[in-house]
């Protein structure tokens, strides 16, 4: 688990993400998902990178059913763009990190 990224339940999502006064880069992931464990150093690096000006955040998708749910999740990874509360971009499946850090920096 990294210092730089947070995890956050269903009952802490509204205050962590939507409320948040930063923008959050928000991962849909689960503790099996292959894919999610290959992205994870890159999020690290985002999250140092941006810190500041941006906030990533982890919610585990098999411990938090209700978010998951009210955002159409079907496959993870699943990362969204949230900004004054609204999802301004959503990259499903694992991407580089040049293609990331594009649509981050589209949405902030």
């Amino acid at each position: 688990m990294s210092e730089h990224i947070s995890h956050v339940k269903d009952a802490d999502f509204e205050t962590e993400v939507l409320k948040s006064d930063t923008p959050v880069l928000l991962d849909f992931w689960a503790e099996w998902c292959g894919p999610c464990k290959s992205i994870a150093p890159m999020l690290d690096d985002i999250a140092k990178e941006y810190a500041g000006r941006l906030k990533v955040v982890k919610i585990n998708i098999d411990e938090n059913q209700k978010t998951p749910m009210t955002y159409g999740i079907r496959g993870i990874p699943t990362l969204m763009v949230f900004k004054g509360g609204k999802v301004e971009a959503t990259q499903i499946g694992a991407v580089g990190r040049g293609q990331l850090t594009q649509l981050i920096d589209k949405a902030i």
